[in-house]
């Protein structure tokens, strides 16, 4: 049983569903899994909880609308 695992930020319940589907079919055409057998996990993360070089995802994001 194929197990597809995303991290990353906060997602919109649309692009979680179109995240959902496009895995399994990807997975699905490359291990000939069936669908029932192919489990997609979304972990999600606040800006808060996500650093780049030093930074909070926050601070990144504030420092692009300047």
């Amino acid at each position: 049983m194929p197990v597809v695992n995303f991290k990353g930020a906060q997602l919109s319940t649309e692009q979680k569903k179109e995240l959902i589907q496009k895995f399994t079919e990807i997975t699905k055409e490359v291990t000939h899994s069936p669908d029932p057998f192919i489990t997609v996990i979304i972990e999600e993360y606040n800006d808060d909880s996500m650093g780049v070089g030093g930074k909070t995802v926050s601070e990144i994001k504030a420092e692009f609308k300047k």
